[in-house]
């Protein structure tokens, strides 16, 4: 009887710890939303700045658009999602890389300006277009694409995270939202969701 009673005791501690770690509020995993298809956003056209000046998503009709949001101060999603993103692009013949086009839109907007975001996506790749806008016009593209976000609040130093959504989202030449790609994937998965679209 003591071993059952002990058995049990051990038996539901950890099925206490393994339901309290899936509640626990990971730092990335809480903000990493992939919608079902019967919830995909609506996403539409949008015009934010770049370091060349505005740009809007119907000026890059006719292309398969790759769209990431995140922000330049991100220590491990952005990187990661920007490289494999930038690879797959690499990854195209010319032929195909000439209709296809990665924007990186920044929901950071306090801290990255044009210029700066224009140097970071130098970091990935040189095709690469970065922009941003007023906190209430990356709001509203955001809302558009389900994109979830929030910032943290600051530290002593006064410098912050922002947790948001990870995955990517593809664009059809005709500039409606076709497909949303998982983070984490793997180049040859982004290349392969472009090319199903490609004119």
């Amino acid at each position: 009887m003591p071993k059952l009673r002990a058995f049990l005791f051990i038996a539901t501690t950890l099925a206490a710890i393994a339901v309290a770690w899936l509640l626990w509020p990971h730092k990335q995993a809480a903000h990493t939303v992939v919608l079902p298809v019967a919830e995909r956003p609506a996403g539409g056209d949008f015009t934010l700045q770049t370091a060349n000046g505005p740009i809007s998503l119907h000026d890059l009709h006719g292309k398969v658009v790759l769209l990431y949001f995140g922000y330049a101060k991100c220590p491990d999603v952005c990187p990661t999602s920007l490289s494999m993103n930038a690879r797959a692009l690499t990854a195209l013949s010319p032929e195909e890389r000439s209709k296809t086009r990665l924007l990186f839109v920044s929901v950071d907007p306090e801290r990255d300006t044009p210029a700066s975001l224009k140097a970071y996506a130098a970091y990935f790749h040189p095709e690469m277009i970065a922009a941003t806008g007023s906190l209430e016009q990356v709001a509203a593209v955001a809302r558009a694409y389900g994109v979830g976000y929030a910032k943290r609040p600051p530290q002593a130093d006064g410098s912050y995270a922002v947790d948001h959504s990870a995955q990517t989202y593809v664009i059809a030449p005709d500039g409606h939202l076709a497909a949303m790609i998982d983070f984490g994937s793997t180049p040859d998965q982004v290349v392969d969701a472009v090319r199903k679209f490609l004119p």
